[in-house]
Order: structure tokens, then C-alpha cells, then sequence
């Protein structure tokens, strides 16, 4: 057939569509790359983010937070309050209702016994859980009936939205689970490498520390979702390698945690095939100070654990010093630029629960160097401080990762100023916050004096994040190294203003405790050592909607809802 004039006098535009689409699976392969490769699918079994966001696509909690911040019900059918009776009026406990028809991926039905059962996983005694401070003063959790869990809680809790809430929170399959617990957990390879789970895709292979391979899931419980037949996490490699092949190559549809220099995401989106999105929420890159010896001369068993305090970093006068050497203002302008600030706390927002510390901003090099004094080490000959006889050394680990090395960097030359000698050390991050209680280079086991990483709180409220600072945190041999306390800190005052904070009914009152437990853990002790607030920063395709950046849990919170922009013809006058 010839095209006519009037046909060929018409404009005819090829344009970007985005339609939500018309059934499940329509909209071929979701590619996603992640610079830190999957380890586990099991986020109780680890505390690395990428772990935690990879599973979150499969395995599910009762609620979790939108982009807003606001809690929003998943697998709950809404989110129990005084007002709706969900939450007794002496607030010692909560309740949850189950969506009717659930089902695991499996066909299975999904019941309150698998709720049940997932707290029971977690607070065994004779495991190690990654998200343990999630249960804290959870005294029993039951099955009312096949649909409904009642959680109380040992005394009075106005946040109840602890357990079961957010990504690290998730519900497990107790048929598939029943023989994984306590000290068995971390044994069951097949089981924490393919949860059977009640999120928009399931696993169908795992290659660990590479690739994660998903298919659609027949039973989720919304018919139409998720557009994609299967989606596939490819790991490794580098954050700017992830970013590249998003916005340049087009190779994927979305990079996770594309934390590259300011000037290399401009000169990427100048390739018009993606877009850079970021959300500030409470994510900081910090240096953790380890308060027992790490020191390999040390039995196995014992290196980083409270059987031995750290030669020299258990003297705040030496964290101190450390932390007075550091521009802060430089290290946003080499890393982050508009994507970051100087920081000195852990919490950094919302803005009400945020302490008004900034004494840690200006470098203070001088300041530095007289506290070192103070503290007895003198420079020796070759430059470096000593005392007794012990020279001061440190081991400062990390990711490998752009902005981390120039941060190590900076860091090595600002502290050799001040007469330490520091040895780097790059850890491939899948390595790194994989959780493997057998390797020694997991952030968990922290064989080293000071490591670097970001971490941060889900929700907007940083009770359970702040607990896990508690002296009962600790990683340590008997809890698989699944501990959440990094760096051995342990206060019992620390710890009975965690028990007030979450006995604390007012507001303003939750705000002023969680800013003096900030303080306690910055400031006051400098066991952490706040650098930059980060946004949260990744990169997804021009063709892949409905993406919606969230800083407050998974980044994949709504993947169920992503789909392909439909390339269409239009025509018109």
C-alpha cells in the first residue's frame, strides 16, 4: 500500500508512553545492576544493604515505609492504630490482620503461624540475627487465628512498629524454614540463597556474590503486577562501571547506589539515555572506631571481641584527635558535592530528631596534635607517635569504591600529619557486608582498628536503629558475628536510655532521648565518627517507569510497580 499526501503531510512522532500496563509480565526482563554483588537472600542472616534490598523484592514484611516516609500496610491489611484497636490503649500491644487469600509463590497459603515463626527465628537464643534490635521488647508474638498475630511487648511500647516493619523485617516460610534455626540457621544454603516469599518475583538461580535470577511470581496477590516476566541483579564490579551501564550503554535499566564523583554523573547524563535520582534521608558515611584489639597475633575466636579492649582507640583523647584531623567540607566536595554535607551525627533527620551537634565541622589540626600530646604519644624519629614502647598504627578498612579510596585518601594524609601511620585496606563490599560469619574481612568481624561504610535508619523514627549500639549487639563467635554493635561499645547508661526511649510516650520526649543517645555515640565518646550525609543516589533508564526513590526502606519498595515506557506512533494534525 502507497502512502497518500494527506497521509504524508501528517506528523507522525515517535513518543515515549508511559501507559501502565496492560497484565503481568508483558514488559519482557528488568535489568538491574548493584556494584556490591547479593551474597544471601536471607536479610536476617546479613546487615549488608544490598542483601537486605535484593530480598526485598521477594520476601515481604507486614508494613513498610513509602517515599514520604509514611508507613503504608503490605502484606497487613492496614496498620493497626489506637483509634482502629490495633494497639491496646496500655500500648503493650499490637495486632495484625493478614490480607485475605495470600498465598506464598508456591501456592501455599500464607498464615499467622509464619508470622509467628519468624519472630521466633530471629530472637533464638542459639542463632545470630542481623535485625535482632528489631525485636526488642517483644516479649511473645501468637497466632490469634489463621490470619491475625498479636505481638506484646514487656512493658509499655508507643513505637510498636518494630517487628515485622520494613525491609529488615521481612516474613519467612516457616515450612520451608522449620529446620533452619538457632545455630543451623546459616547452614541452610538453599534456603537462604531462594526464599520462597509473597513478593512480585521469585527466585529461579543464584550465583552468590554475581548474579540474582527472577521470574514473575503467578501468585502475587495483585493479578496485574509486576510488568516484568523476570528480572535479574547482576553484581560487582564498581559503582561507576554500575552508572555507566545505565546511563551510557543502556545495558540496564536501574544501578543501585551509584556513589561516583559529582563531575562523572554530570558527564553521564549528558548521554540523555538516564537519569541520576536521589532522596536525603538518614544514610551516613562514618568511621567506625573498633573498641576491642583486633590484632591477628590474637587466638581466633578472640580478635574483636571484648576479651581484649583495644590497645589505644579505647582512649577518647586518641578518637578524638581523629576526628578533629578530618575536613569534612572537603572530603562533600571531592565525593559528593550537592548530594552531601558535613556531619556529625548518626542521625541526621527527620530535622526534630536531629541533635544540633556541629562541633566536629572545622578542622582542628592543631587541636588534634595537642590531645595526642596529652595523651602521652610523642613523635618519634621517623615521624610517627609512640607510647610504651607501641607505635600508633592503624588499619583503616573499606569497600572498593571511588569516592571511599580518595576518602582513605585524604584521611591517611590528614592523620600522618598528626604522626599515625595507616595502612589502607579495599575490600570487594560484596565481601565485605556479605555476613559470612567464616570470612575475616566481613565489616561484622571488623579485623581492623577503624572501617568506613554508610549505614542508616529505616522509618523516621531511629529507635531501633539507635538500640543497636546496645552492649548486647555486639558481633561476636556466639551469635554467628550477626551482631549489629560494630564496634563493641558497650555503656550500660547507653543502654537504659534505650529502654526509656522505648517506653516514651511524647513525642518531643522520643526526640530529646534519641538526640542524647546520639550524642552518647558521636560527640560524648566519638566511638563513630560521622563524615557526610549522603543522599541516597542511583541511576535508572529514560524507558523504565514508575520508579520512585525511597531513602526511608528498600529502594525496590515499589518494584511491583515499575514498568517499560512503551515506545508509541502518534500521529496528529
Amino acid at each position: 500500500m502507497k502512502l497518500t499526501t494527506a497521509l504524508l503531510g501528517a506528523a507522525c512522532a515517535i513518543a515515549l508512553a508511559p501507559a501502565a500496563y496492560a497484565e503481568r509480565g508483558t514488559d519482557g526482563e528488568l535489568k538491574l545492576t548493584f556494584p556490591q554483588a547479593v551474597s544471601i537472600l536471607n536479610p536476617f542472616l546479613s546487615s549488608g544493604t544490598k542483601d537486605v534490598y535484593s530480598s526485598s523484592m521477594i520476601i515481604e514484611p507486614l508494613a513498610g515505609y513509602d517515599a514520604s516516609g509514611n508507613l503504608i500496610p503490605k502484606l497487613a491489611v492496614e496498620i493497626p492504630t489506637l483509634e482502629n484497636g490495633g494497639i491496646s490503649a496500655d500500648l503493650t500491644s499490637i495486632t495484625w490482620k493478614l490480607l485475605p487469600g495470600l498465598l506464598w509463590s508456591d501456592g501455599t497459603p500464607v498464615t499467622a503461624d509464619d508470622v509467628v515463626f519468624t519472630a521466633n527465628y530471629c530472637m533464638d537464643p542459639a542463632g545470630g540475627c542481623a535485625q535482632a534490635s528489631k525485636f526488642d521488647g517483644v516479649a511473645s508474638v501468637e497466632a490469634v487465628d489463621a490470619s491475625t498475630v498479636k505481638v506484646t511487648f514487656a512493658a509499655a511500647k508507643p513505637n510498636p512498629y518494630t517487628a515485622f516493619v520494613g525491609a529488615l523485617s521481612p516474613i519467612i516460610q516457616k515450612a520451608q524454614f522449620a529446620a533452619c534455626t538457632g545455630a543451623a540457621a546459616p547452614t541452610c544454603t538453599d534456603q537462604n540463597n531462594g526464599p520462597i516469599g509473597t513478593g512480585p518475583y521469585m527466585v529461579t538461580g543464584f550465583t552468590v556474590n554475581d548474579t540474582v535470577s527472577m521470574a514473575a511470581n503467578p501468585n502475587y496477590r495483585d493479578p496485574m503486577k509486576p510488568a516484568f516476566a523476570t528480572a535479574v541483579i547482576k553484581g560487582g564490579g564498581d559503582a561507576e562501571g554500575s552508572a555507566r551501564a545505565v546511563m551510557e550503554t543502556g545495558e540496564f535499566d536501574y544501578a543501585w547506589n551509584t556513589q561516583i564523583p559529582p563531575d562523572s554523573q554530570a558527564a553521564m547524563t549528558a548521554a540523555g539515555k538516564g537519569q541520576f535520582v536521589v532522596a536525603f534521608g538518614t544514610l551516613i558515611e562514618r568511621l567506625e572506631m573498633n573498641m576491642t584489639n583486633p590484632s591477628p597475633d590474637l587466638p581466633e575466636g578472640e580478635r574483636s571481641t571484648a576479651m581484649h579492649p583495644h590497645p589505644f582507640l579505647t582512649d577518647i583523647r586518641v578518637r578524638t584527635a581523629l576526628s578533629k584531623a578530618i575536613d569534612r567540607s572537603i572530603l562533600v566536595e571531592v565525593g559528593y558535592g550537592a548530594g552531601g554535607a558535613p556531619a556529625c551525627n548518626i542521625v541526621p533527620a527527620p530535622a526534630a530528631w536531629a541533635s544540633d551537634n556541629t562541633g566536629c565541622i572545622a578542622q582542628d589540626m592543631e587541636g588534634a596534635k595537642a590531645l595526642l600530646d596529652e595523651a602521652g604519644w610523642v613523635v618519634g624519629a621517623d615521624g610517627i607517635r609512640e607510647k610504651d614502647g607501641m607505635k600508633l598504627n592503624i588499619l583503616y578498612q573499606t569497600t572498593v569504591n571511588p569516592v571511599r579510596q580518595d576518602f582513605q585518601a585524604l584521611i591517611k594524609d590528614w592523620w600522618t600529619e598528626l604522626g599515625v601511620n595507616v595502612e589502607l585496606k579495599a575490600i570487594d563490599p560484596s565481601v565485605f557486608f556479605g555476613g559470612d560469619a567464616g570470612s575475616p574481612d566481613t565489616f561484622q568481624k571488623f579485623y581492623a582498628d577503624v572501617e568506613m561504610y554508610a549505614n542508616n535508619s529505616d522509618g523516621t523514627d531511629p529507635e531501633t536503629y539507635l538500640s543497636q549500639y546496645q552492649c548486647k549487639n555486639a558481633p561476636k563467635p556466639e551469635n554467628q558475628w550477626q551482631g549489629e554493635n560494630m564496634n563493641r561499645f558497650c555503656d550500660p547508661a547507653y543502654d537504659a536510655l534505650v529502654a526509656e526511649l522505648s517506653g516514651t510516650r511524647d513525642i518531643a520526649k522520643r526526640q530529646e532521648i534519641a538526640k542524647k543517645l546520639n550524642d552518647m555515640v558521636t560527640k560524648d565518646s566519638m566511638i563513630v565518627i560521622p563524615l557526610v550525609h549522603r543522599g541516597t543516589l542511583s541511576a535508572h533508564s529514560n524507558a523504565l517507569g514508575g520508579v520512585q526513590i525511597n531513602a526511608w526502606d528498600s529502594e525496590m519498595w515499589n518494584v511491583a510497580d515499575w514498568y517499560r515506557v512503551k515506545v508509541s506512533l502518534r500521529g496528529g494534525p
